[in-house]
């Protein structure tokens, strides 16, 4: 069953009737269907989210919010996204987030920032599917997004930023090659879900501002992204190739 977009309690609950029938040939989704019946039939979750800077009314490109949306995807859960103009904020958006900052996410009446905080509290809610990255691989792939933003707005192709780069590149092409294809192995996991945006975001932002693109010596990194990148819910959450551009030029022009 892929993962649904509900935006309302009575949507949610004609939809979990609609599907109460499953068909033999898949016990899987079947069993996916009755763990997650519950969580369709309860009222959306909220989170806030950047708007785009191209396109109205159109999800914009912060990798953090993305890690979110992906993780409520990966669950299954319904929610509502409310779009918010950073540039621009609202009153009602800043009696939320103080900070101005998104993502906010709204569980159990309660407004809760900051991606690490967001995504633990889900997946303490909703264990089912689990998401957990087992403590020994959640550090793996962690200081590529750094790296790539020092390479990113470096104005010295010799000061080493696009070697430290590659060599976290690498390092992350030789753990998926023996344990992949995901972080976690054959199963995704929150590390992905934090990872593959800022991959997204890494892969767009340097073909663009530096020409640059992964190596082909980095095969097992690139079908990793591939993978990633063509996942339902990746597809649903992922920005537009615009809105990354217009995102960083201001960090790399600044």
């Amino acid at each position: 069953m892929s993962a649904i977009r509900i935006n309302s309690p009575t949507t949610a609950l004609t939809l979990s009737i609609k599907h109460l029938t499953c068909n033999p040939s898949f016990p899987t989704n079947c069993r996916r269907f009755k763990r997650n019946t519950v969580a369709m039939s309860s009222a959306p979750l909220q989170v806030c989210a950047k708007s785009s800077l191209t396109v109205p009314n159109k999800l914009g490109d912060c990798p953090f919010t993305q890690r979110v949306l992906l993780t409520l995807e990966e669950k299954h859960l319904p929610y509502d996204l409310k779009l918010v103009d950073l540039g621009n904020k609202p009153d009602w958006f800043l009696s939320i987030s103080p900070e101005g900052k998104v993502p906010v996410a709204k569980v159990d009446d309660k407004w809760i920032a900051d991606s690490d905080v967001i995504t633990q509290t889900v997946e303490e809610k909703f264990p089912d599917p689990s998401l957990v990255t087992p403590p020994e691989k959640a550090s793996v792939g962690s200081k590529i997004f750094s790296t790539y933003i020092g390479f990113l707005k470096s104005k010295d192709a010799n000061d080493g930023t696009e070697q430290a780069l590659l060599n976290e590149l690498s390092a992350f092409n030789d753990y998926i090659k023996e344990n992949g294809p995901f972080i976690n192995g054959k199963d995704i996991s929150a590390a992905d879900l934090s990872l593959g945006p800022k991959l997204y975001h890494m892969e767009i932002a340097l073909g663009h501002f530096k020409k640059w693109s992964v190596p082909d010596s980095l095969p097992h990194l690139k079908t990793y992204m591939k993978t990633v990148f063509s996942l339902d819910s990746f597809i649903k959450t992922m920005p537009l190739t615009e809105d990354v551009i217009e995102g960083w030029r201001p960090k790399v022009m600044g």
